[in-house]
């Protein structure tokens, strides 16, 4: 029929055949499998998870590392519990909804509740007097008395504008005052009952100046003190200079204090101020009087600025200083030329005129310089002597940080609030077992507020 026919077929001549098909081949039996009895699951022992979880913590980004701690406590009941002792090592409450969930969850009737309440170690609070819901400020005394292992407590206090409305250009001096009302006596009775904190952060931005001083009166154990916002005023002449023997002092007040105040509060810090930060750039009799009463025991002094030669002379008398810290991208030149020689940390600001050669032979003739850390400005990334930095810092093994944000600067400048034996200081999670073990109450928690 041929090959196309043999293909598509041919329809002249049919052949019939018969095809039996047997589909019933037999096998050999196979044996049976034997199946292994599946082992018992063991659970991670919780000291691990912990261990775990403790590693992945990250300085320089708290808010993904809370939200690792958010999905791990999801992942089971042993996890949970787990995550959320470190989740409530810092605790921030603003509302009163937030509070009265914080109240349940720490709720020292119930092991769990003690447990979380002992891990407190660091609380911010906000009293915003404008907050429909406000934090009051009985509330925050409870959940403050709620921790007998707090460390550190930052307060914000916001006052409450007048009614009226703003018109661009035509300020009401009277909606400017922010009120704010003080605290009452029984929110201090239990505020003294409760845990005897180390650091205090206290930012005001109201017309209440005593409010301060109330806190202040307070916690005589305060080793670390950061104010900002109204600059605070001494009601008379004739207060009780302020108990506490400061490690840390650190200001950013609208206005600069006076030299009676910060006599005042640094009465009994002679001899154990060891750290000094100033955001607004002080009056040369207020530099000079610091510098002479706690400069012999300084080792960490940042400035806005230090562009005079009667500001560089005065640092320059601190023959403690470790660390320094300039945020503006001018300084005098002779600052740089007779640094302390165990200087370890060198922070400044940077731009395209900042006199950089005085700060490389710094860099050179130093043998404890150990980082340099510098706020780029307008133009600094174009500094001609920019790459000279950072050779000299490879060759003398020195480790160069940039940044172009000033938070970003403050922030890696800035440690916790603990003692350091180097510097720059740091934040991180020994620094968090550390106040958990140096924190104590003077009294159990008290119930009745």
């Amino acid at each position: 029929m041929g090959y196309l026919g043999f293909i598509f077929g041919s329809s002249s001549r049919t052949t019939t055949q018969h095809v039996d098909v047997d589909l019933t081949t037999l096998y050999a039996p196979k044996k049976p499998v034997a199946r292994q009895p599946r082992p018992p699951s063991v659970p991670i022992p919780m000291e691990i998870v912990m261990s775990i979880l403790e590693a992945a913590f990250d300085t320089h980004e708290p808010a993904s590392f809370t939200g690792l701690l958010k999905n791990a406590s999801l992942v089971c009941r042993g996890w949970s519990a787990t995550a959320q002792r470190l989740l409530f090592r810092n605790v921030t409450l603003t509302t009163q909804t937030a509070y009265i969930a914080f109240q349940d969850a720490v709720n020292r009737a119930t092991p769990h509740g003690r447990l979380l309440g002992d891990t407190v170690v660091r609380m911010k609070v906000v009293l915003d007097q404008n907050q429909p819901y406000r934090l009051s400020h009985r509330s925050f005394a409870r959940a403050v008395s709620l921790c007998p292992n707090l460390y550190e407590l930052s307060v914000a206090l916001y006052g409450e504008g007048a009614p009226g409305l703003d018109i661009v250009g035509v300020p009401d001096a009277s909606r400017m005052k922010r009120s704010a009302p003080s605290f009452d006596d029984r929110t201090l009775a239990v505020l003294r009952a409760g845990p005897q904190i180390s650091a205090l952060q206290f930012s005001n931005w109201s017309d209440n100046s005593d409010s301060l001083l109330q806190l202040l009166d307070v916690w005589p154990s305060l080793t670390s003190l950061d104010i900002s916002g109204t600059t605070p005023q001494l009601p008379s002449d004739t207060v009780e200079p302020f108990p506490c023997a400061l490690r840390e002092l650190r200001t950013n007040l609208q206005v600069s204090p006076s030299i009676e105040f910060m006599r005042w509060l640094l009465h009994h810090s002679t001899g154990t101020l060891q750290v000094l930060d100033l955001a607004r750039e002080p009056t040369p009799e207020m530099l000079e009087y610091l510098v002479s009463e706690h400069g012999s025991t300084l080792e960490s002094l940042g400035l806005p600025a230090c562009g005079t030669h009667e500001g560089a002379a005065a640092v320059r008398k601190c023959a403690a200083l470790r660390e320094l810290k300039i945020e503006s991208a001018w300084a005098a030149p002779m600052l740089y030329k007779n640094l302390p020689r165990g200087i370890q940390h060198l922070a400044f600001g940077v731009d395209a005129d900042t006199p950089l050669q005085p700060v490389i032979q710094a860099i050179r003739k130093s043998e404890d310089l150990r980082v340099v850390t510098m706020q780029v400005w307008h133009g600094g990334q174009r500094h001609p002597l920019l790459a000279n930095v950072r050779i000299a810092c490879a060759i003398n093994g020195v480790d160069l940080r940039l940044t172009n944000d000033v938070p970003a600067f403050r922030a890696i400048t800035r440690g916790d609030p603990v003692p350091s034996a180097t510097y720059p200081r740091t934040r991180s999670l020994d620094n968090i077992l550390y106040m958990a073990s140096r924190a104590s109450s003077t009294n159990a928690p008290t119930t009745d507020i």
